[in-house]
């Protein structure tokens, strides 16, 4: 039997030096298979193509190499670019496999995933467990996002949370390999056949939200995605988008709900997910006010959420392109 070709795309934004650490780990973990690694710098400006470049040349690998996109489409077209780099030797790969500057797979977390997708035909995406540096587990597996996610997410309240629960987006994190609706992208592997029969990421999200339509899209099209916990995977989180430290939501990221919903929901969906999560969120801002507990939420998230979007409704019944061209990331 022929082995399966692979190849792995690495996205690196102003991280070179983390970048080169999950290189060496991703081609210590692509041992034994027959892989490539295509490293893509997205348009950094900051001298990490050079340094990339420079260091994979002196690891002499010859099936790894670096490429530059000509401008920063975000975390979609980064890997986007990456795929349509293709393998050096020019065969088309079975699988693509994505991962994180920030994120480093064990040895064994790649092969894993290869047998887990060989073994089961109707899976078309699997993803890996991941943890933090210490090991505390990431919530990675998830649900796709509802109208009752929404309100369960923005309530906050136990009782509420209960009767949603199996609406709820995050999941509790399975034990064995198991079908969820879509992965963080974090360490994620897709069949190059689901590529060809759905496309590639939709670049119109600038920065999240882009693995969850890539799942749902194959889930209409009839594909598995599976949670791998054997294939563990480190992760720090948020090196290139800052997350942790935002201290008010960004545009890119209320332009990607936004598009999420009325994608692949309808405008009318959307604007009702915006309501009940205002609902939702109002009534939570009102019983911690009461409870004097601390504000979770970035600064202004709410009243900044449903201004957006009452924009972008505006824009779209006024606009023969109804799309909102996504915020650039801040430098």
């Amino acid at each position: 039997m022929t082995e399966a070709r692979l190849l792995t795309v690495l996205l690196n934004y102003r991280t070179a030096d983390m970048t080169m650490k999950a290189a060496r780990s991703a081609v210590a973990a692509m041992q034994g298979l027959d892989a490539e690694m295509v490293i893509v710098d997205n348009d950094s400006g900051d001298g990490s193509f050079e340094a990339l470049t420079a260091f994979v040349e002196g690891q002499s690998w010859p099936h790894v190499r670096v490429v530059a996109s000509a401008h920063n489409g975000g975390f979609g077209a980064g890997n986007n670019f990456g795929v349509q780099a293709g393998r050096a030797d020019g065969q088309r790969p079975d699988y693509v496999y994505f991962l994180n500057s920030d994120a480093f797979p064990a040895r064994d977390a790649i092969r894993l995933l290869v047998d887990t997708l060989e073994a089961k035909p109707m899976a078309g995406i699997a993803g890996s467990h991941i943890h933090g540096p210490e090991g505390d587990a990431h919530i990675t597996a998830f649900r796709f996002p509802s109208i009752a996610s929404e309100f369960e997410h923005a309530m906050r309240f136990g009782p509420v949370s209960k009767l949603l629960a199996n609406k709820r987006v995050p999941m509790d994190l399975p034990i064995r390999t198991f079908p969820v609706d879509w992965l963080a992208g974090a360490s994620m592997m897709i069949r190059q056949d689901v590529i060809d029969e759905i496309g590639l990421f939709d670049e119109a999200f600038f920065l999240y939200f882009e693995e969850t339509d890539l799942c749902l899209r194959a889930h209409r099209a009839g594909w598995e995605t599976l949670y791998v916990p054997a294939s563990r995977v480190a992760h720090i989180g948020s090196v290139s988008t800052g997350m942790k430290t935002w201290d008010r939501i960004p545009g890119f990221w209320l332009d990607s709900r936004w598009h999420y919903f009325t994608k692949n929901h309808g405008t009318l969906y959307a604007v009702a997910a915006t309501a009940v999560h205002g609902l939702g969120g109002a009534l939570y801002r009102l019983r911690a006010r009461v409870q004097r507990k601390p504000r979770v939420d970035p600064a202004y998230f709410l009243r900044d959420l449903i201004t957006h979007d009452l924009r972008a409704l505006i824009a779209r019944k006024s606009s023969a392109h109804p799309v909102s061209q996504p915020h650039r990331r801040p430098s």
